[in-house]
């Protein structure tokens, strides 16, 4: 089988999962380092940001993967999560955002292995800007908050990419593109209680956005007040907004509910290895056993 034909084949596989995918030559990993570079030597990154969030991209070829061809970049639809946690008082859901669960990720690698390694070819997760390389490739357009939409999904999907020794039949790159709808509409700007999405340039002041500060460990900043939480970790206000978002904001999968005694442990900020099994077992269950350290702090926020 030829390399077009198997490409056409690995996206016709993509499709029958309702994921969505683009192929672009690997030579495209230094266009993707220029470009965060530009972005950082304008200036348009907060310093703190920049070296937490964007300085441990890979944009070499992995060393054991010298013959690298192709960059895949793979979107599968994804709903929101609703977990619950009891206390004595009250019985508390929070939302997670579509992009936390990365079952997907190895859902979508075990289907291209599926079709490449039988032909001969190999992949590996590629550790690059995976919004940025969407919109490059044409799968997704920048919206004015700096998430990412695609036809048919709004933003609510995960994207995941890998690096590939299958040869790029057809390189889809092209400039930056923005959602146009955005250009007429200020829904997310005016919903964002702290102020991320301004009106002096697109690119979003990450250094004010809520989902910058629940991620990472500490003290919230005096500014973030607790009434702008609300979610268990990230931010759904300007996702909720977006009109491009109506058809599937109301879409959310039912989590596990956490007993009284999972959710003190939680509350505690406990690490994995001092909290109950059960509480263990869900957290692993939502690809959030990651943020173990820092679910106790928000989680009282919210409460």
């Amino acid at each position: 089988m030829g390399t077009v034909d198997l490409s056409a084949n690995l996206m016709d596989a993509l499709r029958q999962e309702d994921y969505q995918g683009k192929l672009v030559s690997s030579q495209h990993l230094f266009d993707l380092k220029n470009d965060i570079n530009s972005l950082y030597q304008q200036g348009l990154f907060d310093q703190e940001f920049f070296t937490e969030e964007l300085s441990g991209f890979d944009f070499k070829p992995p060393q054991n993967f010298l013959g690298a061809k192709s960059l895949i970049i793979v979107a599968a639809p994804q709903p929101q999560a609703r977990v619950t946690f009891k206390t004595a008082a009250k019985d508390m859901p929070c939302i997670i955002p579509p992009t936390y669960s990365y079952a997907t990720d190895r859902k979508i690698e075990d289907l291209l292995r599926r079709q490449l390694v039988p032909a001969g070819y190999h992949l590996q997760k590629a550790i690059v800007p995976w919004k940025l390389l969407a919109v490059r490739s044409g799968l997704a357009q920048y919206g004015k908050n700096n998430i990412t939409y695609i036809a048919g999904l709004g933003s609510f999907y995960r994207l995941v990419a890998f690096v590939s020794d299958l040869p790029c039949a057809e390189d889809n790159w092209g400039e930056m593109q923005t959602f146009i709808d955005c250009s007429e509409c200020d829904a997310c700007a005016k919903a964002c209680p702290s102020g991320a999405i301004g009106s002096d340039r697109f690119l979003l002041h990450a250094e004010r956005c809520i989902t910058f500060h629940n991620e990472r460990q500490g003290e919230f900043p005096a500014w973030l007040y607790p009434s702008w939480h609300n979610c268990l970790v990230g931010c759904m206000v300007c996702q909720k907004v977006c009109p491009a978002n109506k058809p599937f904001r109301k879409k959310v999968a039912e989590g596990p509910v956490f007993s009284e005694t999972e959710t003190a442990a939680v509350l505690q900020g406990n690490s994995r290895d001092m909290l109950p099994p059960g509480a263990v077992q869900k957290l692993e269950g939502l690809d959030m056993i990651g943020y173990a350290n820092v679910l106790g702090r928000n989680l009282n926020v919210l409460l």
